[in-house]
């Protein structure tokens, strides 16, 4: 949970401080989008590997390596003394955290039989709640009062303290775990992955900044083509040795394939949102990084509150159907804030957002929770740390792609060569055209959502389901337990099942 808090909590700050840090360093647009989208270009990338990678050498190494990286990475970004240096510290930053973050879930998919692990998701979205609401009022704090005269500075430096904190409650409290079978690291799969994720994000991320060459279409498009061939890859892989990079069988689970669906469309949504709405209201509005910072609490208070109520009360009684009312409750919120800033205009006050924030955080809160809990309650635990993976790193393509897509659907709106007392206008009208996609896109995953099952497992409905609940007695028609009465450990259930499956 510390570990997520500092992710969460790093992205959110950042998206605050961005246009101090453009206005000290001299950062350009694309430099901006890098800061950003390096970050998430890096993370995405790393993603897939560094589940399987907890998976092969444990879950427990794995995650304490990876934060040591993204506190020295985040020292790095602190003292960065050009744009170019502080992209280049944050690509790093994103590739340690691609060893950290997919830990996290497989730990406690690991860790908690099925019917508690709705309890472990409440208090999740509870964290990401506290993070969002940490975030922006942190990095406002910190960029305003200029802490030393290191400017924005501090805003990275914080995770040093937060990071070694994490290390030795890692080190004290966590257990390790592994895949019950002995993996090994595919490294082809690694390379296709990887290239198809930089072919298809660096030109949509660079693309207005160089004109949309043809390379760049055409780099997109091959992107494709690796997917494929990274999918023909896995399957032979698989047949050959069962240590695939991608556990495709995982797809073959419904829960898991339709919810993968979901997360990637609603990481795309989020992406355009926030970068676009600190940039609207910090330099179209001209707003200070506390004001903007303090606007975001209703937002956020919402999603920690939803997000616990989500998984605790209404998901065990009506199933998919409160991810859908997220949903729509999303889309009214981006709706109602359109209309704010299309009537208001740059006389619009953080009050005014208040309402809108509030059904969009709500409405947020009511899908990331129980949205997680769906896509791993079925995926059998010697897939932890690949099923982890790949729900981070579909969720953060869908992240670079919106960031990517803003490039299009703001900054190409946008005019930046209109005088300064314009420029209010002019982000407000790309503000209103990024948000209408937004909705779209959000009422995309309205109807995906109908892929999902009626009544996730694991939700408390249920005991938990096979993949958890160890082997079954033929004669008793029960599962098995150990000597005394105990379920064992996850490595001694996991080997039970591996010795039945055989």
């Amino acid at each position: 949970m510390t570990a997520a808090f500092m992710d969460l909590v790093d992205v959110t700050i950042v998206n605050i401080a961005i246009p101090a840090i453009q206005r000290d360093e001299g950062a350009s647009f694309s430099h901006i989008q890098w800061i950003t989208a390096g970050y998430a270009l890096a993370f995405a990338a790393g993603l897939i590997t560094g589940g399987r990678l907890g998976d092969i050498h444990g879950r427990k190494r794995v995650f304490l390596i990876g934060i040591a990286g993204f506190t020295v990475a985040s020292a790095l970004c602190g003292l960065a003394v050009n744009p170019d240096m502080l992209v280049a510290s944050r690509i790093l930053q994103g590739a340690t955290a691609a060893l950290m973050v997919p830990q996290v879930l497989s730990i406690v998919h690991a860790t908690f039989p099925a019917h508690e692990r709705g309890k472990v998701f409440g208090l999740f979205g509870a964290v990401v709640g506290l993070g969002a609401v940490s975030g922006p009022l942190l990095g406002a704090l910190l960029t305003q009062w200029n802490l030393f005269g290191l400017e924005w500075r501090p805003i990275f430096l914080i995770n040093l303290p937060v990071g070694v904190l994490g290390l030795v409650l890692g080190r004290r409290f966590i257990t390790e775990s592994k895949a019950p079978q002995a993996l090994k690291l595919d490294l082809v799969g690694v390379a296709l992955v990887t290239g198809g994720l930089l072919m298809l994000l660096y030109p949509l991320t660079h693309g207005r900044e160089l004109g949309w060459p043809m390379w760049g279409y055409a780099s997109m498009v091959g992107a494709f083509a690796v997917f494929v061939a990274l999918v023909a890859y896995e399957r032979r892989k698989a047949r050959q040795d069962g240590s695939p990079l991608v556990e495709l069988s995982l797809f073959r689970v419904k829960s898991f394939a339709a919810g993968i669906a979901v997360q990637t469309v609603f990481g795309i949504g989020l992406g355009i949102f926030f970068l676009v709405w600190t940039l609207y209201m910090q330099i179209g509005l001209g707003w200070s990084p506390l004001r903007a910072g303090l606007t975001g609490v209703p937002f956020s208070i919402a999603v920690s509150v939803a997000a616990g109520v989500s998984v605790q009360m209404l998901v065990p009684r009506f199933g998919r159907k409160v991810l859908q009312a997220g949903a729509l409750t999303m889309a009214a919120g981006v709706l109602l804030y359109i209309w704010e800033a299309d009537h208001f205009g740059a006389d619009v006050t953080p009050w005014q957002m208040a309402l809108p924030l509030v059904f969009m955080g709500i409405g947020m809160g009511l899908i990331v929770a129980p949205l997680t809990d769906a896509i791993l309650s079925e995926v059998p635990r010697q897939h932890a740390g690949s099923a982890s993976g790949l729900i981070n790193t579909v969720q953060q393509m869908g992240n670079a792609l919106g960031l990517g897509l803003v490039s299009v659907v703001f900054f190409g709106v946008v005019d930046e060569r209109v005088p300064r007392a314009a420029l209010g206008e002019e982000f407000a009208n790309g503000f209103e055209n990024a948000l209408s996609y937004v909705v779209v896109v959000l009422l995309v995953i309205f109807g995906l959502m109908f892929l999902l099952p009626r009544k996730p497992a694991g939700t408390g409905l249920e005991a938990g389901t096979a993949a958890d609940e160890g082997p079954v007695d033929p004669a008793a028609g029960a599962p098995a337990t150990a000597p005394g009465g105990s379920a064992g450990t996850v490595q001694e259930d996991a080997q039970r099942r591996k010795v039945l499956t055989h």
